[in-house]
């Protein structure tokens, strides 16, 4: 038996791969993050599936559902918000299935910082602006960040930021940014991206704190700073160029 670690993407429940939504529909477990997952996904759990919400619960007590699930033969998917590969938790969970012998799987989801920039209608790397989008995050009570893990570190290198879990110390941010970027750079508050409550605030970094305290977010939004967004005068990059002769084209040189 296996357990199934599923992105289940940053909010619409339409925004989840047909592999992940196959996997729901044929587990007769389901260990989901009610505070994150929309319940809307849970429609495709097969009918008279186990379903649990995993937020008030321990790893301990996550381990042990997916041990008894096992015992009993029986397969579950685990159903995280977002894409796995970053702040999700997924390595101490893997780590202890490991130490359990549990075999699982990973499927991997949309990623909220993709559903923020949809959202913006922007593209996140544009020629001869930026060409690293540098996901991150600030501490906090969770996880603190490694010493050379710094806004400033990153902002040095002038590429477009997309910043997690931080919404609540926006100030802060913006306080150590603005020398790298300057006040006068674009810069936006995706919140809650693809939910039906979505919300985009764009403004400068300058001014991007004082039009979010005008009707105050306190958790689910993504910060976006760079040059790149709204920019509309950057040079064509070459791939689509008449004049580039790539493998796939076929043209006469």
């Amino acid at each position: 038996m296996t357990v199934h670690f599923i992105g289940a993407g940053p909010g619409a429940p339409d925004l989840i791969t047909v592999r992940g939504r196959d996997l729901i529909a044929r587990c007769p477990v389901c260990l989901y993050a009610g505070s994150l997952v929309p319940r809307a996904l849970l429609d495709h759990c097969p009918p008279g599936a186990e379903i649990v919400d995993t937020a008030p619960m321990s790893l301990d007590e996550i381990v042990a559902a997916c041990r008894a699930a096992t015992d009993q033969g029986r397969d579950v998917a685990r159903l995280h918000s977002g894409d796995l590969s970053v702040w999700s938790a997924l390595g101490e969970q893997l780590r202890r299935l490991d130490e359990e012998g549990i075999p699982y799987t990973i499927t991997p989801g949309v990623p909220s910082f993709a559903a923020a920039a949809a959202a913006l209608g922007q593209e996140l790397t544009l020629p001869e602006l930026a060409q690293s989008v540098v996901l991150t995050r600030t501490s906090g009570r969770a996880s603190a960040m490694p010493p050379r893990e710094t806004l400033q570190a990153f902002g040095a290198t002038g590429a477009t930021l997309a910043i997690h879990l931080s919404i609540h110390v926006l100030d802060k941010v913006v306080a150590e940014l603005v020398p790298y970027y300057g006040a006068d750079c674009p810069a936006a508050v995706i919140y809650r991206a693809s939910w039906p409550d979505e919300r985009v605030i764009r403004a400068t970094l300058g001014t991007i704190a004082t039009e979010v305290a005008k009707s105050p977010i306190e958790r689910t939004a993504l910060i976006l700073v760079g040059k790149v967004l709204g920019a509309r005068d950057f040079r064509n990059s070459a791939l689509y160029d008449a004049a580039y002769q790539r493998r796939f084209r076929g043209r006469d040189a």
